[in-house]
């Protein structure tokens, strides 16, 4: 029996939508995350019950981030997207957090920009919260190593694993990987990114809908390991909306518009080698994708009519879909600027 509910939000479901093609779903895939890091920083002495810890959030971490403080006794302080829906607000009223969220925008890489500097202003005014650094500590893959245990498990040993995923902060598909592959050889793990992302490179791209919050980031994380990923997928907010649709109609998963992404990349990748497991991660479900992503079911391009173009260098990305073997290749430089001073647990002074 779980003890706190957040332990129950954090355990995911393993979902065979076809031979070979399994669905890693998660209610909120952070919770796992942050629940691991706040019980190691309890555990270690960095923080104390009664503290307030701090991050930054598009939306899930903040949740998971307010469920693991209501867990451990700790006060939350989120600094959030302009993207915060209105039913996350009153939840994290309701927990006790202390959300400020950004000013309407339509442009998301000045909204993380925006987040990052009133952080900063907040550590400043109170020198004592401590700062959870999702995107730069690594204390975040903690969690995904019970999960990395039930998928080798659960998908068997033979035939080749290709674990797909959205990589974000770069916590859930590197720490999957990374204790993957210390259980077995044959992981190969392709990472997901929207346009205009700096992460992998494709900031000079834009997309004229969005950028797929979550999955991409306009500043560099040291969380993410790019020499892990094998390769990349780059899609185009249309093409995930096609693949967030297209999961619900055929398998009848209800998950958001990062997990479309996901599914797309997995779908191809599933296709061109059928005889390897391949293991998408769906971070959350579609609640908060209603109204933009499926209400808007009926101008879906049929996914099968959606293929990848094939590039070998990142100057020939291009919308709506691109896909190249970066074959654990270091970060670009954009993305590698200041991830090592950023790297690693942050010690209360």
């Amino acid at each position: 029996m779980d003890e706190h509910i957040a332990e129950a939000i954090g355990r995911p479901d393993l979902i065979r939508v076809a031979d070979g093609f399994v669905c890693l779903r998660f209610e909120t895939m952070k919770t796992v995350s942050a629940l691991a890091a706040v019980r190691h920083l309890l555990d270690t002495g960095a923080v104390r019950r009664g503290d307030t810890l701090l991050d930054s959030s598009s939306g899930i971490y903040a949740y998971a981030l307010a469920l693991a403080c209501h867990r451990y006794g700790m006060r939350c302080h989120i600094v959030g997207s302009t993207t915060v829906d209105h039913t996350l607000r009153t939840q994290l009223a309701v927990l006790g957090a202390t959300l400020e969220q950004m000013p309407p925008s339509d442009d998301l890489k000045l909204d993380q920009r925006r987040r990052v500097a009133r952080v900063h202003e907040i550590l400043r005014e109170h020198p004592e919260y401590f700062w959870m650094r999702q995107y730069h500590d690594d204390i975040h893959y903690l969690g995904y190593e019970a999960i990395a245990d039930r998928v080798c498990a659960q998908t068997g040993s033979t035939g080749g694993l290709t674990l797909v995923g959205g990589v974000g902060s770069g916590a859930s598909t590197g720490a999957l990987a990374r204790y993957a592959r210390a259980r077995r050889p044959d992981v190969r793990l392709v990472g997901v990114q929207p346009f205009g992302s700096v992460t992998f490179g494709s900031e000079h791209v834009a997309d004229p809908e969005i950028i797929i919050a979550g999955i991409g980031s306009s500043i560099p994380f040291a969380n993410v390991r790019h020499p892990a990923y094998d390769t990349l997928h780059w899609l185009s907010f249309d093409t995930a909306l096609a693949g967030s649709v297209d999961l619900l109609r055929r398998h009848a998963v209800f998950a958001g518009l990062s997990t479309g992404a996901a599914y797309a990349a997995a779908r191809w990748e599933h296709a061109a080698d059928p005889g390897r497991t391949t293991v998408f991660i769906a971070a959350d479900t579609g609640h908060r994708y209603v109204d933009t992503v499926f209400a808007r079911h009926a101008e879906a391009a049929p996914l099968a009519s959606l293929a990848p173009r094939t590039v070998t260098s990142l100057d020939a990305l291009a919308l709506p879909w691109s896909r190249m073997e970066w074959a654990g290749a270091a970060a670009p430089a954009p993305a590698a600027a200041g991830t090592e001073s950023a790297r690693g647990p942050l010690q209360r002074t």
